[in-house]
């Protein structure tokens, strides 16, 4: 609990005052971890901290790539020196490998951050992407278009998640599934 405690905090410092509305939906990715995080047994606090902290590489002082993902857990690594399972999931989060490789910097993300198979990988996914930017609930393909939207024809986010989208599909299909089941 204290490790999830420090995630959300540490979230809260670099985006509430900065960017309050990537603090909201960062908010609802919590929440929406929680809500699965029995599903992946003894790793849940990794999961629950890693959604708390996903998206902290847009605050402004940790922009360094322009890639989120990689500056986030880079900033998680170096600085806070975070569990490497959180890195890792921050790092790859909703199918970030594919945004590295639009921006060349697949080979930095894969040597630096190994992906994290399975069960993990899709909750994290799955929990991001079923959450509006102002942290409500939504189902996958409404978030897929609002993010094409936001970003627009021709940019490397929107282009990035387009390509994605099936596998980000999949991911909210294995976790509902799951949940389903349970």
């Amino acid at each position: 609990m204290e490790q999830i405690e420090r995630a959300r905090d540490l979230a809260r410092q670099l985006l509430a005052e900065s960017i309050p509305r990537r603090w909201s939906h960062s908010q609802g990715v919590g929440r929406k971890a929680e809500s699965v995080a029995h599903l992946v047994g003894d790793e849940g606090t990794a999961l629950i901290s890693a959604a708390w902290l996903h998206d902290i590489g847009y605050a402004p002082d940790l922009v360094v790539t322009g890639m989120h993902q990689l500056d986030g857990a880079r900033y998680l690594r170096d600085v806070v020196h975070a569990d490497e399972l959180v890195c890792r999931l921050v790092a790859h989060h909703s199918c970030a490998f594919i945004e590295a490789r639009n921006r060349g910097l697949d080979g930095q993300l894969a040597n630096e951050f190994p992906q994290v198979p399975g069960i993990m990988s899709h909750a994290i996914t799955y929990a991001d992407m079923t959450t509006t930017p102002v942290g409500e609930p939504t189902d996958v393909e409404p978030r897929l278009a609002e993010i094409l939207a936001r970003y627009g024809d021709g940019d490397i986010v929107a282009e990035s998640i387009r390509e994605a989208s099936p596998l980000i599909i999949n991911s909210v299909q294995v976790i509902t599934k799951a949940l389903h089941e349970d």
